[in-house]
């Protein structure tokens, strides 16, 4: 009996690991919660978990969105809504004969590993089954985080976070407050100020706000190719030049000043609300000092009346289906060897637990492409220190960039990562055929009770221990 996978969500990461294990001549299962495809892109999806609403578009472009092994129709616009995307996921499915190894309505409530390897899950429909791997694709946009701790006083109006917005008919008439300076709020904000009798938008801390659209180009696609070759600290005063020429800077229309510089923080995507603002229509404020009833005091010792406040504060990293003690992410930390391999449980694999300068989509595909190999024993993963090595440069290299607060384990430069992971493959590549290395992971039913000796010598062999001396 060949291995068993099972994969945890059918969103963009999903669908790329199953493609790739399909492909690769594997058995696997994917589990979903929701009815259909799309995890966050699914709007009104029935697991609950979809953030998407009514005018959802990509802010990334479509070319450097798309599956690079399929791309989307060259007619469609260079940002196409949340609809189409639904399609065009839908279309992967089906082209590459995906549906039938999805169960939807299906959601997994329990993973643990078994004492001989392998997985066992435990179904929401109270079913258990066996695999001897397991690929992770949960998705991490989808558990609010509500500011914590909380602000003090107390609010009388009414409070959503922005996970669970769906339609601008909510905030008609009222006065709103957003808070938060991530896409999200930008959106929202936008949204609201075309129906609320005011709108008010606080945040903390500074962005750039970057236009969809730059020079008559999709402003994702301005940079020349060879350049996202040169060090970010080369490029970024180049960036920071020309939005200062092309968009002005934040502060000249009452936003707080970036504090970092452009490249180090997530990209803040908005064509509308900077003209929101020159019009009146949005009004910036500083961060929250207090919540006072209907009132809200600002850190600048104003105070404004509201109905309601929108919290765009972000998400947690959860793994609900496994023990805390056995994995976690601490502050949304969990250090993994290209995003995808855990140093110490060789048979999960993590697939789109990235936060990118750029779309997660190909990234989630080229990720899927070295869990497929490595199961089929084409790639072998460095030893366990090396592993662990780079992990901690990586740290310590994204801290200088983006901050210790940033989640600097799961940060990636879109580009360089795009082309690290061809890299990573081909040497892993030759470390599998330097070493013989096999994926130690006998398919359940054809496994003799181990020993711990034994277990031990397996997983130091699946982590990619090698025979003789050999580099990362």
């Amino acid at each position: 009996m060949g291995l068993r996978v099972a994969v945890i969500g059918a969103g963009a990461a999903g669908m790329a690991a199953l493609r790739e294990l399909k492909e690769a001549g594997l058995g696997v299962t994917c589990f979903e919660k929701g009815e259909r495809v799309g995890g966050i892109w699914a709007y009104g999806n029935c697991s609950g978990l979809s953030p998407a609403y009514e005018t959802l578009h990509l802010n990334t472009s479509r070319a450097r969105t798309e599956y690079r092994d399929y791309p989307m129709p060259a007619d469609w616009p260079d940002f196409p809504s949340h609809e189409m995307i639904q399609r065009y996921f839908e279309a992967y499915v089906d082209h590459f004969g995906l549906r039938d190894s999805i169960r939807f309505e299906c959601g997994v409530a329990h993973a643990e590993p078994l004492d001989g390897g392998g997985w066992r899950l435990d179904l929401e429909n109270g079913e258990s089954e066996e695999f001897d791997a397991l690929v992770v694709a949960n998705g991490h946009n989808w558990d609010p985080r509500w500011p914590d701790p909380p602000y003090p006083g107390e609010f009388g109006g009414e409070q959503i976070h922005a996970h669970d917005f769906r339609s601008n008919t909510i905030f008609e008439g009222k006065r709103v407050l957003v808070v938060g300076i991530g896409n999200s709020a930008m959106d929202i904000a936008v949204e609201s100020s075309l129906v609320a009798e005011r709108t008010l938008i606080s945040t903390r801390r500074g962005a750039w706000i970057v236009p969809k659209n730059l020079l008559g180009k999709p402003a994702d696609q301005i940079v020349r190719p060879a350049m996202t070759r040169l060090h970010w600290r080369l490029r970024q005063p180049i960036t920071q030049t020309l939005l200062r020429a092309t968009v002005g800077r934040p502060e000249r229309f009452g936003l707080p000043a970036p504090t970092q510089g452009f490249l180090q923080d997530h990209p803040t995507i908005s064509d509308t609300l900077l003209s929101r603002i020159t019009h009146g229509e949005i009004e910036p404020r500083p961060g929250i000092a207090r919540l006072d009833g209907d009132c809200i005091e600002f850190t600048d010792g104003r105070r404004d009346l509201v109905d309601a406040i929108v919290w765009c504060t972000g998400y947690r990293i959860s793994f609900p289906f496994f023990d805390p003690d056995l994995v976690s992410a601490p502050g949304g930390d969990l250090p993994l060897y290209k995003r995808i391999f855990h140093p110490d449980l060789p048979s999960v694999f993590f697939v789109g637990l990235i936060q990118s300068t750029g779309s997660a989509i190909p990234i989630c595909e080229q990720q899927s492409k070295l869990v497929a190999a490595h199961l089929t024993g084409r790639y072998a993963p460095p030893p366990r220190e090396r592993q662990l090595a780079d992990i901690e440069r990586t740290r310590a290299k994204n801290e200088k960039r983006y901050g210790a607060g940033k989640r600097p384990t799961m940060r990636v430069d879109f580009d360089g990562f795009m082309r690290e992971l061809p890299r990573e493959l081909a040497r892993g590549e030759k470390r599998a055929r330097r070493t013989g290395f096999v994926p130690h992971l006998a398919a359940r039913g054809s496994r003799a009770p181990d020993s711990s000796e034994a277990r031990r010598e397996r997983q130091d062999a699946d982590r990619g221990a090698p025979t003789g001396s050999g580099r990362l």
